[in-house]
């Protein structure tokens, strides 16, 4: 007992003189605040360290805040498998957000589409007409004790409506308005640049796009060569029509990518501008093509080449097509006997390229299928939840598309052109140890060191084909760091690429116009932008980027909910099979697969049914277990949707 009384005697001294220590050396330290959805954040420093911070210390603190923040000295109750020290916000130096958009729940409370913005507003002052159930534009007034005061700003609809509900999220992650109609016919008198170009109206060539694709900016053609195949990637000559700083260049800046939300499009372009660019259709159209020539063995790409072309319009396939022609034979009525030739030359092409690749490269292939909500807007309608997995034909034109980035990355890089890479940095060590670890104490796997990509290859095709993949493969994806643009040719991990630019697709992101207008200069000999011009175009596109993809994520996702929501009010008691992806003492999640979403089973509800309670005590919810689940209600106040068991566990 005296031994044990020393011991924690000396251990509490031990604390207090770190305490000491810590006060006579406090450090502080400035950066962005990162809240979470349960309420504590992460401020990342200028050295690249990631600050922790408690819910408790976060001094109302709201996302994108920059923030003044005190390290704390090692707690116990602080520790998490995150690397990094724990601190508090002891400042806001700036807030980030002034406007954002809710929902009017009763009580004239507000619930964000932001789920990372506190859960406690309150609306004071007029009311302009607003109701429960409506979408509103709110000022931030202040923040206090955790609750947001706000004013209503605008009222944009009825919470919902299709169009009400994009409309919300096109004001929360204030995406441009839609071009006007006098826009529109401006963009359409545009004429195009003069350039030297190559006639090429003798070869026929080949846009291949899913059944509703809204654009048309690349075509592939192929010709055999004895023991070589000259592919080539014509791609829409945009920047024939698109100058640097002209008046719809500053458009498509401001709106860097096109953004597809379910049942709505916001073009980069105008739409009469774009199909004006479209490769397809009848009559002559100005291209930017590369030229590949590959191995007819082998596969691999023996050289490439750059040109400007004239070329009549490209022959119109969707990818449903080209994969009924791969799968049984057939080709439809209207397709030539030469047509049939070509694609079959594409599709074996390609095929070699992707297996050089797969040996040469070491790509990372993640086959994880998109769940994508269909909709029709006009009607006010959402007509289901779509599973696409991709195919012979959709890997026909990535492989040449990734070809033709891959040799123009490489001429910027051998010709000392400054532009735009496509960049993916290698996984952080201490990310890669975390997924390592809830691989191994949940699913009984070792993946090894994945940031090697030899490993990360073999991890993956060791794991069964069944609905535990498409988890394990999301949290792989997730412990995997976002791409970017970068002015330096820094490599793609992923990939297994060294210099990839991004060139393919000049119709619908800027970061592929911007290269366009950079080779248009180079090829007629015209001052080129700086390594400094594109250094800020690189970091304006990596954030433009990451605003169109949470917009489309969090419209995905609210309109899901509003079919589950149809689902259940036609007395859906369909079971479906989940995947259990995390227990907590609140309850257990779920990664339903039939839908793309995760469910929540709440542990109210698996109290009230005798056989699920005995499992829960005994601990036979485990992660990586089957579970059979019919969905109960959607939770509109916490975006997620609640199921109930039913069936047994696996």
């Amino acid at each position: 007992m005296r031994k044990e009384k020393k011991k924690r005697l000396a251990r509490i001294a031990d604390r207090q003189k770190l305490r000491r220590s810590s006060r006579n050396t406090e450090q502080f330290a400035e950066g962005r605040f990162s809240a979470s959805r349960s309420g504590f954040g992460f401020v990342d420093i200028d050295d690249g360290t990631s600050v922790f911070i408690p819910e408790k210390f976060t001094n109302d603190a709201i996302d994108g805040d920059f923030v003044k923040v005190q390290i704390l000295p090692p707690r116990r109750d602080f520790d998490r498998k995150e690397s990094g020290p724990a601190g508090r916000v002891v400042e806001i130096i700036e807030r980030k957000r002034e406007l954002f958009v809710g929902e009017i729940l009763p009580g004239f409370r507000v619930k964000s589409l932001d789920p990372k913005m506190p859960d406690f507003i309150r609306i004071f002052g007029a009311r302009h007409g607003a109701e429960v159930g409506d979408w509103v534009k709110l000022k931030l007034d202040s923040v206090e004790d955790g609750v947001c005061f706000c004013q209503i700003a605008k009222v944009i609809g009825k919470a919902g409506v299709v169009s009400s509900d994009i409309d919300a999220v096109c004001e929360e992650y204030e995406l441009p308005k839609p071009y006007t109609p006098e826009e529109n016919e401006a963009a359409a008198a545009l004429e195009a640049r003069d350039i030297g170009r190559a006639d090429r109206r003798n070869i026929v060539s080949y846009a291949i796009d899913p059944v509703d694709a809204k654009d048309q900016d690349d075509a592939v053609s192929v010709a055999d060569c004895g023991d070589k195949v000259m592919i080539g990637v014509h791609i829409s000559d945009v920047a024939a029509y698109i100058a640097p700083k002209s008046r719809f260049d500053s458009a498509a800046l401001k709106r860097t990518f096109s953004c597809y939300l379910p049942g709505r499009t916001l073009p980069m372009l105008p739409a009469e501008l774009t199909a004006k660019l479209s490769v397809g259709g009848a009559g002559e159209h100005l291209v930017h093509s590369v030229f590949l020539e590959v191995d007819k063995a082998s596969g691999e790409i023996t050289s490439s080449c750059r040109e400007h072309s004239l070329m009549h319009g490209a022959v119109r396939l969707n990818y449903d097509q080209v994969q009924e022609f791969l799968d049984s034979g057939r080709a439809p009525e209207n397709w030539s006997e030469q047509q049939q030739k070509d694609i079959s030359l594409l599709l074996e092409t390609t095929a070699l390229m992707r297996r050089y690749r797969q040996e040469k490269e070491k790509f990372i292939d993640l086959p994880l299928p998109e769940s994508r909500v269909v909709c029709n807007e006009a009607e006010n309608l959402i007509l289901g939840i779509e599973k696409r997995a991709q195919r012979k034909s959709e890997q026909l034109v990535e492989e040449c598309m990734l070809a033709a980035n891959s040799a123009v990355g490489m001429e910027l890089t051998l010709k000392g052109i400054p532009g735009l890479y496509r960049v993916h940095a290698t996984p952080s060590p201490d990310k890669i140890a975390e997924f390592s670890d809830m691989m191994e104490q949940n699913f009984g796997l070792v993946p090894g060191d994945i940031t090697v990509r030899e490993n990360c290859i073999d991890f993956i095709n060791s794991l069964p084909d069944n609905p535990k993949r498409p988890l394990i493969l999301n949290w792989l994806l997730r412990s995997m760091p976002r791409a970017e643009y970068s002015v330096k040719g820094l490599g793609h991990f992923a990939l297994g690429k060294t210099k990839y630019a991004h060139f393919t697709s000049p119709i619908r992101r800027y970061t592929d116009l911007a290269v366009h207008q950079q080779l248009w200069n180079y090829d007629n000999k015209v001052r080129l932008r700086s390594s400094a011009v594109f250094e800020r175009l690189a970091e304006h596109c990596t954030l433009q980027e990451e605003v169109c993809d949470s917009a489309y994520y969090a419209a995905s996702d609210r309109m899901k909910l509003r079919y589950l929501e149809k689902l259940l009010d036609d007395g859906d008691d369909t079971v479906y099979e989940g995947v259990i992806c995390r227990v907590s003492n609140s309850g257990i999640q779920v990664d339903v697969g039939d839908f793309g979403i995760y469910g929540f089973i709440p542990a109210e509800v698996i109290n009230r049914h005798p056989e699920s309670a005995r499992r829960s005590r005994r601990g036979e919810y485990r992660i990586g277990d089957y579970i059979y689940i019919m969905l109960a209600r959607v939770d509109f106040v916490r975006n997620s949707c609640i199921f109930v068991p039913a069936g047994r566990v696996l």
